[in-house]
């Protein structure tokens, strides 16, 4: 059945039975990124994972909103659409932490164990990285990202994220980056959050993991956002993996998958 939340013709990943489950992407990614670790709980948990607004095969209308009111407001309305059950596991990374801990401090009730994986910079602290302040100045962000091919794509991570496969990196940009909305909606989504957003929002999610089991499994080896951050979400329990980094999900599923199992469990 056709979805559409706030004007956007939603793509959605559903396998599985048991548990539900919801897997929110980073960017530029999609829905696959969670393909090894669903791959692997399909069996015990009903997984859920769809392509975030503007990103893979969900095509966003230009005036979609990217406060974080109205992305938890979307998500709720996702879910809801979707006949999501809740209350719900939710794993999450990078801007799709954005997203799902926006929608888990304004629903808490919905919420049943969260896990953040990679990571996040759901914080009022956090500085942006080089190529983020790149993408939220006018003109400059919109010629760097013009600028942006596969061939500089495959650079980037094979310098920072060099366990990412190269068949994942050139699947990835085929479904996000070679996409003119992609492009608009990175550069929507930098411009849109500011760090003072969270003031307050990072405190009612301390308040949250006080009593809502949190896990967080963190790739230190990342340029976007350094291992400390990965201390600042309250009572959540965090596992770091030096190794690792911002695209933990895709450079180890079965690791991951292996730890929320437990988790959930």
């Amino acid at each position: 059945m056709p979805l559409t939340i706030q004007g956007v013709d939603m793509y959605l990943v559903e396998r599985g039975s048991g548990s539900p489950t919801l897997f929110l992407h980073g960017a530029p990614d999609s829905a696959e990124m969670w393909n090894g670790v669903i791959e692997q709980l399909k069996d015990s948990y009903h997984c859920f994972a769809p392509d975030l607004p503007g990103f893979g095969r969900s095509p966003a209308p230009a005036d979609f909103k990217c406060s974080l009111d109205n992305i938890a407001r979307f998500i709720d309305e996702l879910i809801e659409g979707a006949t999501i059950p809740t209350p719900l596991n939710l794993v999450v990374a990078d801007f799709g932490a954005t997203y799902g801990l926006s929608w888990a401090i304004t629903y808490p009730q919905k919420v049943r164990r969260i896990a953040i994986t990679g990571g996040s910079n759901f914080s009022s602290r956090y500085r942006w990285h080089g190529a983020a302040r790149l993408l939220r100045t006018p003109l400059l962000g919109e010629l760097g990202m013009s600028m942006v091919t596969l061939a500089s794509q495959e650079k980037m991570m094979r310098q920072y994220a060099p366990l990412v496969s190269p068949e994942y990196v050139r699947a990835s940009y085929a479904l996000s980056l070679a996409k003119p909305q992609t492009r608009r909606m990175m550069i929507k989504l930098y411009r849109s959050i500011n760090p003072k957003d969270f003031v307050g929002k990072e405190d009612r999610l301390r308040e949250l993991t006080a009593h809502v089991p949190t896990l967080v499994l963190w790739g230190d080896i990342a340029p976007f956002i350094t291992p400390e951050y990965a201390e600042q979400f309250g009572n959540a329990h965090v596992e770091h993996f030096p190794q690792n980094g911002h695209w933990l999900a895709v450079e180890a599923p079965e690791m991951v998958a292996q730890r929320l199992r437990a988790f959930f469990a």
